[in-house]
């Protein structure tokens, strides 16, 4: 069996994100077992042990990651904290999955996901944990996209002030915090998926400070534009100190262009055209809700005087919970997280079993990391630093 392990449950906020991420997905997977857990705090441990039934609790994050029964990690850990934790899994030849944002900077993610330890013929799985990618709902979501068409995407989050506290590790500079490496690297891997394309510029970037007792050189609100080949465009707006009314769900928006589309019944005279724009509601929260919105305009032209002759818009939405609801097959259970989702590729990669075809692979970890340094090299704060430890050959302090 595959046993594995969380490393760490700092705060309330990390407990919950472990138990979702990691409890409760491992607990209905056979070939999984939690086997072990260490925390700065060994009270903490094992308190997080009583309650979940592990058997292991650890001194310290060096003695679980070389110890001998254990075959896999999952590092939760503040993000300044996870290159450091994840090449001494690595070295101790132990599989990893890594909480996303994979590291604080990407010349971390090239020295991470380029290490020599990945490169042996029996070389450990290191996976980028951007989990709403393996659900059912963004592979039919994806379905929908018509990448060669599409001209904007947009990725908006509001999260009510208080629910992250301002003591929160996500407002720690030293730890690599801020909004934009949180819930805004969601928005920026959904652009670059949705259009298959590296950004070329960020051309704005505006954010504003978490207040006080929080890091100012934290954002907790940010508004980026990003520029992309063949004229298209991305653009992630989040606040994760917003007023209570002003929640809304986490959502996508994707815009196309308008084509010309043939339809045999038209008169010779005419031509028919398309737009279509696709709208995923709750994108972060998929379990809880999701809906996935097509809305397909058209319009019937006169080819001699250009002037709209009819017009009328087609709308479809459904909710995807499991691959049947998106016409693929594969497992899955209205109940599986997409965490749950994750986890099954990542159980398959280590086995050594085919899989769906769905995995985040070192090239996008890396190229995802490049564009979170591109978007805060646009703000005023800068990208954020790494905390002293060797990278390659340089050593790199906070």
């Amino acid at each position: 069996m595959l046993q594995k392990i969380p490393i760490r449950s700092d705060s309330a906020f990390l407990v919950l994100q472990l138990s979702h991420a990691l409890i409760y997905p491992a607990k209905t997977h056979p070939d999984v077992v939690i086997h072990g857990i260490a925390a700065r705090e060994k009270s903490k441990a094992q308190a997080f042990a009583a309650k979940h039934q592990i058997p292991l609790v650890l001194d310290s994050y060096d003695e679980l990651v070389n110890h001998p029964d254990i075959d896999a990690v999952f590092i939760p850990l503040p993000n300044g904290l996870h290159y450091r934790w994840a090449m001494a899994a690595l070295q101790a030849g132990k599989h990893v999955l890594l909480e996303k944002p994979s590291v604080s900077n990407s010349d971390e993610a090239e020295a991470l996901f380029k290490s020599p330890l990945l490169q042996k013929p029996d070389a450990p799985i290191l996976l980028d944990g951007i989990h709403n990618c393996f659900h059912p709902a963004w592979k039919y979501f994806m379905s929908k996209v018509d990448r060669n068409t599409v001209k904007h995407v947009k990725h908006c989050v509001s999260i009510p002030k208080g629910l992250i506290k301002l003591t929160d590790i996500r407002y720690n500079y030293s730890l690599a915090g801020g909004a934009i490496m949180d819930v805004g690297s969601y928005g920026l891997f959904a652009i670059r998926n949705i259009l298959g394309l590296e950004p070329s510029e960020c051309e704005q970037c505006t954010v504003s400070p978490a207040e006080a007792p929080a890091d100012p050189n934290c954002d907790s609100k940010y508004h980026a534009k990003l520029k992309f080949p063949n004229g298209k465009t991305g653009e992630i707006l989040g606040d994760t100190q917003a007023p209570i009314l002003s929640f809304a769900l986490p959502s996508l928006e994707v815009w196309h262009e308008k084509v010309q589309v043939f339809d045999a019944e038209l008169d010779l005279k005419n031509e028919k055209f398309m737009m279509r724009k696709i709208s995923f509601r709750g994108y972060m929260v998929l379990t809880l809700w999701n809906s996935v919105e097509v809305e397909d305009y058209f319009e019937v032209r006169s080819k001699h005087s250009g002037q709209v002759i009819k017009e009328w818009t087609v709308k479809n939405a459904r909710s995807i919970h499991t691959p049947r609801d998106a016409g693929i097959e594969g497992p899955g259970e209205f109940w599986w997280k997409s965490y749950r989702y994750q986890l099954e590729e990542f159980v398959h990669r280590v086995l050594g079993r085919p899989g769906d075809g769905v995995w985040i692979s070192a090239e996008e970890s890396i190229a995802q990391m490049k564009v979170i340094d591109m978007v805060y090299k646009k703000s005023s704060m800068g990208i954020r630093h790494s905390l002293g430890h060797q990278i390659g050959h340089q050593s790199i302090e906070p």
